[in-house]
């Protein structure tokens, strides 16, 4: 196929536009589905710079979209539409928007500009109405001689905007601020040292769950939160898991001291939150995600698959798995479990068992990159 086009002439807009028509010629995983009336996507990113979408009804992987630049860190975010999904790619400097059903490429956002280079770690999100998306930038301008670090910023693009969007406005943010999603309240919460969230209009921020700055007293550790991966968009929700230390006097005795799981849950439809512990630390849980039936189970995944019941505080059962994995999610129905990252399968698990029923073969490393589930909230 020949497509006569002067580049000369095209711009940045013309540029990407003839790349995702080219993309939409490349292959049979790249030809627009059958139009479905309730689409369920599971999303992910490969090497070298890859949207993949997986077909939750089948199991099977619907089709390939490239992504302009070089992998990042794999960081993307579903839109509340379920049938648009954005990607952070360009070695996580660049945000790039695509239909689901087509790979048709919609938005792009080149953070970047001049001599200041600007890096996104994880920070991307889109509001609830699906109008406006978000990123926490961290710049660095670049001299003869030296580079000069600049205050991190949180960025509010439209959407609409397409394929030359530019910020709308910008606030100053913390640092150390790397997974965040929106609220329908108009709010992005930023993940860091503590949870905090920051109105999209006037940029006042507001502390949700102190962590570092906790003051439980001398019984208790300061937490380590781990902020990767996000995976609560099937219950509007934002999870921030954390361990801590609970002593037996105030000279903080390791050896007697025991350890918690601990979690910051953040309702997105109200901003509202809840901290607590929630079982004993026995392994390493690289990301949980909450049944959607009910809101007292979680599973984790690493080296293991768990489940967990928080409501009582314990481990319900717990099964290895065949190497190690980063993500963790859950069909709509909670009755399938999809666990990724870290190589090129997603291995597949029935919720109950935990017992491992399936596996989806991509072509591609998946890396650090976060596996996310699309659909139309209802």
């Amino acid at each position: 196929m020949t497509i006569p086009l002067r580049l000369k002439t095209l711009g940045l807009s013309g540029l990407l536009g003839a790349a995702a028509l080219l993309a939409g010629c490349a292959g049979p995983l790249r030809q627009a589905a059958p139009y479905d009336p309730d689409p369920e996507y599971l999303l992910t990113v490969t090497r070298p710079g890859v949207l993949q979408v997986i077909d939750m009804k089948t199991d099977t992987l619907a089709r390939s979209c490239p992504v302009p630049g070089k992998f990042g860190s794999g960081a993307l975010v579903p839109a509340p539409d379920g049938r648009h999904a954005f990607v952070l790619n360009n070695l996580s400097e660049d945000v790039y928007g695509f239909e689901l059903e087509t790979c048709k490429l919609v938005f792009s956002a080149r953070q970047s500009s001049g001599d200041v280079r600007v890096k996104t770690f994880q920070s991307i999100a889109v509001s609830a109405d699906g109008s406006e998306l978000y990123t926490v930038q961290n710049p660095v301008r670049r001299h003869l001689d030296r580079f000069e670090v600049l205050p991190p910023r949180l960025a509010v693009y439209r959407i609409a905007d397409g394929l030359e969007a530019q910020p709308l406005r910008t606030f100053p943010v913390n640092r150390r601020i790397t997974k965040i999603a929106a609220t329908a309240t108009g709010e992005v919460i930023l993940g860091g040292a503590d949870i905090e969230a920051i109105d999209t209009r006037t940029g006042a921020v507001r502390t949700v769950s102190a962590l570092a700055s906790w003051d439980r007293g001398p019984l208790w550790s300061q937490p380590d939160a781990f902020a990767m991966h996000s995976q609560g968009e099937h219950r509007n929700e934002y999870l921030m898991p954390y361990t801590a230390a609970k002593f037996t006097s105030p000279a903080q005795d390791m050896a007697t001291a025991q350890w918690w799981w601990g979690m910051s849950r953040v309702d997105l439809a109200t901003g509202k939150a809840e901290t607590r512990e929630i079982f004993p630390f026995e392994f390493i849980v690289f990301t949980m995600v909450a049944d959607p039936r009910d809101p007292n189970i979680l599973y984790g995944a690493f080296n293991t698959v768990s489940k967990h019941d928080i409501s009582a505080r314990k481990t319900l059962k717990v099964v290895d798995l065949d190497q190690t994995y980063y993500s963790i999610q859950i069909s709509r129905d909670g009755s399938r479990l999809y666990i990724g990252g870290a190589g090129n399968v997603i291995s597949v698990h029935d919720s109950d068992s935990l017992q491992k029923t399936g596996s989806i073969r991509l072509p591609g490393d998946m890396s650090t990159a976060d596996v996310r589930v699309a659909y139309a909230r209802r």
